[in-house]
């Protein structure tokens, strides 16, 4: 029997059990793709994260991200909770991680020895506005978007739908068929709260995801939908709440910097905790 050590994180969260769940296998250089991807069926986790020797000169390590049903070139929450857990014995101020999407620098704070928060800056995306919108907006069950619906891709493709309130949002009970049915991508609902804060819902049934408790991928290309259409400056930095509909409260931050549709860098950051340890034997 086949023995291989991981690790638990929750991830854009300062507290155990709460944020989004992260399996990471620190060593899967005896993994095929096939076995990747029924380990992360098994484990059933929004994504699971296995660690191999990077490829890239100026990488430290190569990671692949898979969903219960597909791998992803790049996703939010497995790069930061990643640079978490290999952090630490790696003694990195910044950890650069090759994903399928590019080299995902990501820089590390700590309060002595415990890492405390992590910022990673990710790739630019590209987008187009959504010409036909109606299949998402009633799968969603709501009448229009305050902004254009607009797809961005990093890698996950993420559509974006503006609510009126946080309470329209929190409200949603999606067609999750239909949504399968209407885009292949992930389906953002968003609105204002207050100040710099918005509220977020995510739901990703193509990739296996009903709705995920946090979307580190989303938030970036949020900032940049919001900052675009004038809701926020470029350079402030917003804070995002995601999750409390499933039990699962995560707090992120994003930034985005340029001007028009020109963008310059695209940072999000987060916090996550490590909750357990384990071995998988087949």
């Amino acid at each position: 029997m086949r023995r291989f050590r991981y690790v638990i994180a929750d991830v854009f969260t300062d507290e155990p059990l709460a944020g989004n769940q992260l399996a990471v296998f620190t060593d899967a250089r005896d993994l095929s793709e096939v076995d990747m991807q029924a380990i992360a069926r098994e484990m059933n986790l929004s994504e699971t994260v296995f660690v191999l020797p990077a490829t890239a000169a100026d990488a430290d390590v190569r990671i692949r991200i898979f969903t219960p049903a597909v791998e992803l070139p790049f996703a939010g929450h497995p790069t930061l909770g990643s640079a978490f857990v290999l952090g630490a014995p790696l003694q990195k101020i910044v950890i650069r991680l090759e994903t399928g999407a590019g080299i995902v620098p990501v820089t590390l704070e700590r309060e002595g020895a415990k890492i405390v928060f992590g910022r990673m800056e990710q790739p630019v995306p590209r987008w187009e506005t959504v010409q036909d919108p109606g299949p998402i907006l009633a799968a969603l069950g709501v009448e229009a978007s305050g902004l254009p619906v607009v797809r961005y891709d990093l890698g996950p493709g993420h559509v974006y739908v503006a609510l009126d309130s946080p309470e329209a949002v929190q409200k949603l009970s999606p067609d999750i068929a239909g949504l399968a049915a209407a885009t292949p991508d992930g389906v953002n609902c968003f609105a204002h709260v207050e100040g710099n804060r918005w509220k977020t819902r995510m739901f990703a049934p193509n990739h296996g995801v009903n709705e995920d408790p946090a979307t580190g991928s989303a938030a970036g290309p949020l900032a940049i939908q919001l900052a675009r259409h004038g809701r926020i400056p470029f350079g402030e930095q917003i804070e995002i709440s995601q999750g409390a509909e499933i039990n699962r409260p995560s707090t992120l931050y994003a930034t985005v910097e340029g001007e028009g549709d020109r963008i310059d860098r695209v940072e999000v950051g987060g916090s996550a905790v490590t909750v357990a340890r384990g071995e998988l034997g087949f």
